[in-house]
């Protein structure tokens, strides 16, 4: 989906951008907030990225950039990834937040 990510401040990635939505079904359902990670098109390797395609273009997912948004934030929504991205996209969570 592509979310406007600003105002932001710092280090925080910033402006209009893909991202993948992280929280669980059942939260989107019931909360006006989701839970993301923003892609990007550039990125160092680094243990906390991962590579995707993504409307036949290649981005990192940066799970070191996690954030609640607001659902008024989302622009558009679109694609999804496939099943092998997503368990890789899990397992960086589990590894770097409840298996650190």
């Amino acid at each position: 989906m592509l979310v406007n990510l600003d105002p932001t401040v710092g280090s925080e990635i910033r402006k209009i951008r893909p991202c993948i939505v992280i929280s669980p079904d059942e939260m989107n359902r019931h909360l006006r907030t989701l839970i993301i990670a923003p892609v990007t098109s550039r990125s160092k390797k680094y243990p906390t990225r991962i590579k995707v395609r993504i409307n036949d273009k290649t981005g990192w997912v940066v799970i070191d950039q996690i954030r609640t948004i607001d659902k008024q934030r989302v622009m558009k929504i679109f694609g999804s990834l496939t099943e092998s991205e997503t368990e890789e996209i899990r397992q960086v969570i589990k590894e770097t937040f409840v298996d650190p």
